[in-house]
């Protein structure tokens, strides 16, 4: 899941940044409401943690305008502002939830955990190819009712390509969806972390096809053994 997070406090924003990338979200930040509608252009994103006090356009009239276009990102606002009211304006602004500064650290990562699995629960929470099983609530993959150990990277790697089984996506397309603008995953590391998935999940017929100078797809799921 990807994380925007607007804030312009710089270190309050890298605290977030590291809690919620510690937790295994894909986490980017920026400190203004202009720069996160440039974001959004840029990157496909499920939840925004949004403080009130920005510079320039303030986060409630942002969120204003975000949910008149008809934008539906779950929305976290984090704000001093801890009156009644605002909540309340906030809520009836589009806000999912609402989070007064100062907090702990473990109630934010349980807030943003409540409002992923809100996500999930709204598409759908387990995909099936064949014998393989993405759990995407518990974060974990099975084959034929057997785990399969899939470090953090891999295991994003293989939720976005069978939550597009029918596109053929590029190495940029993968390598944007699973990391932070200020990670650089080479197209070489791509084919490294596709070639280690292909190990774990060809054994039981599930393929993973290069399209020369595209990308790669998921092959049809067939039950129909392959020639020897």
């Amino acid at each position: 899941m990807r994380v925007l997070i607007v804030e312009d406090d710089a270190m309050l924003a890298d605290g977030l940044t590291a809690t919620l990338r510690h937790e295994g979200y894909v986490v980017d930040s920026v400190s203004s409401a202009e720069q996160a509608e440039a974001a959004l252009k840029v990157s496909d994103v499920d939840l925004i943690v949004l403080d009130i006090g920005l510079p320039g356009m303030d986060g409630f009239s942002w969120l204003r305008r975000l949910r008149s276009r008809g934008d539906e990102q779950a929305v976290l606002v984090l704000t001093a502002r801890d009156a009644v009211s605002d909540r309340v304006h906030g809520l009836k602004l589009g806000a999912d939830d609402y989070l007064p500064k100062p907090f702990a650290p473990e109630e934010l990562s349980a807030r943003v955990s409540a409002l992923a699995r809100r996500g999930r629960a709204m598409r759908s929470r387990v995909i099936e190819h064949g014998p393989l099983v993405i759990d995407l609530a518990r974060k974990r993959a099975m084959i034929s009712g057997k785990a399969i150990d899939l470090p953090q990277r891999e295991h994003a790697i293989l939720e976005y390509l069978f939550s597009n089984v029918d596109a053929i996506v590029s190495k940029e397309k993968i390598a944007s969806a699973v990391a932070s603008w200020d990670e650089h995953i080479s197209a070489n590391a791509i084919e490294v972390h596709i070639s280690r998935l292909r190990a774990k999940l060809e054994p039981a017929g599930i393929r993973i096809r290069t399209v020369r100078g595209l990308g790669y797809i998921v092959e049809p799921w067939s039950d129909e053994k392959p020639q020897a």
